[in-house]
């Protein structure tokens, strides 16, 4: 990588001088959560193993970097960002869990629509991961549980996550899409 990145080698760790292997990591995260990398490569995806284009711009690749850092952070539930909910939980009784549905933003515990959480956008609702649908499966993994504040404060870290996920996928492409796109922020660089 670091050679495709125009980087002299060092002597540790066999890596370039400015390369480290949490970037790398995170240069592959961001790569992999690229919309139109998903989609350009779903077929391939599905019979075998990703492949990762290496770009050749330091630039594309130190800011897919820092996107990729800024997913994993969401993802492992550790960034500063989870802090702040964008959803508020409301209702008057116990949070019992017992018919999980998405109406009009918000999300709901009940079937008469009085206790959920408001503040769910329609594409964090709809957001999948593998097979799942991420914000139900976890509601509905609790059926007929009260839900605790840890619960709920948990619940709303997890849509501040994916609401995250949304937004940075997209600028992963925008970005991808500024430096010649698929597979043109790939290619190597030619030298006229």
């Amino acid at each position: 990588m670091g050679q495709k990145l125009g980087l002299k080698a060092k002597e540790s760790f066999g890596l370039p001088n400015g390369l480290t292997p949490e970037a790398i990591f995170h240069y592959a995260y961001a790569v992999f959560h690229s919309p139109g990398y998903r989609s350009r490569y779903a077929e391939f995806l599905k019979t075998d193993f990703p492949r990762l284009p290496l770009t050749g711009s330091l630039e594309l690749f130190g800011a897919l970097a820092r996107l990729g850092g800024e997913l994993t952070a969401l993802h492992l539930l550790e960034s500063p960002t989870l802090a702040h909910p964008v959803t508020e939980f409301s209702g008057n009784r116990p949070p019992v869990v017992e018919k999980v549905s998405w109406a009009r933003d918000s999300v709901w515990l009940d079937k008469a629509q009085t206790i959920g959480f408001r503040g769910v956008r329609e594409p964090v609702w709809n957001f999948h991961i593998g097979g799942y649908q991420v914000c139900e499966k976890w509601l509905k993994d609790r059926k007929g549980r009260t839900l605790t504040d840890d619960d709920i404060a948990h619940y709303q870290k997890v849509v501040v996550a994916l609401s995250e996920t949304v937004r940075l996928m997209a600028e992963i492409d925008r970005l991808i899409d500024a430096h010649g796109g698929w597979p043109g922020a790939f290619q190597a660089a030619t030298n006229a």
